[in-house]
């Protein structure tokens, strides 16, 4: 791989804003713990925050200097513990959070939207106070389905924001296009957070990244493991596992264990991806940076060998242009 190779490969802009960041991020949701959303569990189940402060620093000695978190996972807990493997290191990444509703630290548990200007500010402050930090480089709206209306009043919001220097830049985690049009239409606006994952194309948003110059911040790029192979067996999740709650939108899992549809899909695009020594992980990731140069995954992780692994697809790459076509065949 040549040097200019190396440097498309390993680091992104986050759109329009022209904060430099590297192609791969990680996203924070899991070392949140558990904690509940209108009565359901919505954590990955019990962590280590220890190990979670251990394997967040081997992200960053591997390479990765952008990391999602947002005020729900954990009831804050998430961004407490980035801040405190950040500490010392503040200056060497990019911090982005997400604010939209009413999280009870105490209670670890989420419950309605309040995305009003004083609701507004006074997440951001709190996601400062648990980061530890002066500022925010990606503050992003967490509501998904906000009508936009409402959220044309909350890009305003975001725009003082920038303005009086708490944040760099904002963005908008929804899969609808036409909402994430709304926050588009500000010019500090650098990012759409969205599904994405090998086994989960979605065309018209990344199109709509490409064409106004916004980051697109991929969610679910391992498609929450079961693009990994690590639950190729069938293993069953624990109950304080989000992916075992049986929630509408969780389409990986079923009753706690893999969907076999989804298995059956990973397994046959297996050998294509893991080409060149990759993991079936890091094979996922060399996916999504084949499909856009826009996109930047943000994978989990929990423990140091996970954060490891995910990092070293950095030095991998993008799927070749034949492996992408090869790909959609095989999903065809």
């Amino acid at each position: 791989m040549t040097t200019s190779e190396k440097t498309i490969t390993t680091r992104r802009t986050l759109g329009r804003s022209g904060i430099d960041v590297s192609a791969l991020g990680v996203g924070c949701w899991a070392i949140g713990g558990p904690w509940t959303m209108g009565g359901q569990q919505a954590g990955w189940g019990e962590v280590d925050d220890d190990e979670s402060v251990r394997a967040l620093r081997a992200a960053i000695a591997g390479g990765v200097t952008f990391f999602d978190t947002a005020a729900n996972y954990g009831a804050g807990h998430s961004e407490v513990v980035l801040g405190r493997a950040l500490a010392g290191r503040r200056d060497d990444v990019v911090l982005a959070t997400k604010f939209g509703y009413v999280v009870d630290e105490a209670g670890t548990s989420v419950r309605g939207v309040d995305v009003t200007p004083d609701a507004v500010r006074q997440s951001c402050a709190d996601s400062l106070r648990r980061l530890g930090t002066d500022w925010i480089d990606l503050f992003q709206l967490h509501v998904g389905d906000l009508d936009p209306a409402r959220a044309e009043d909350v890009r305003a919001v975001l725009e003082s924001l920038v303005d009086e220097g708490i944040i760099r830049a904002y963005g908008w985690s929804t899969d609808d296009v036409e909402r994430a049009r709304v926050f588009a239409a500000g010019p500090h606006c650098a990012s759409v957070q969205h599904q994405l994952n090998v086994l989960e194309d979605n065309p018209a948003m990344l199109d709509f990244c490409e064409s106004e110059d916004l980051a697109s911040i991929n969610r679910g790029p391992l498609g929450m493991g079961v693009l990994t192979g690590a639950y190729d067996g069938g293993a069953k999740l624990s109950a304080t596992d989000v992916r075992a709650t049986g929630a509408a939108w969780m389409k990986y899992f079923i009753d706690g264990r893999p969907n076999p549809e989804w298995l059956a899909r990973a397994a046959a695009i297996r050998e294509v991806i893991t080409s060149g020594g990759r993991t079936p992980a890091q094979g996922a990731l060399a996916w999504i940076w084949g499909r856009s140069p826009a996109t930047v995954p943000i994978p989990g992780v929990r423990t140091v060998a996970q954060a490891e692994s995910n990092a070293a697809a950095l030095q991998h790459g993008p799927l070749t242009q034949e492996q992408m076509s090869e790909v959609a065949r095989l999903l065809a």
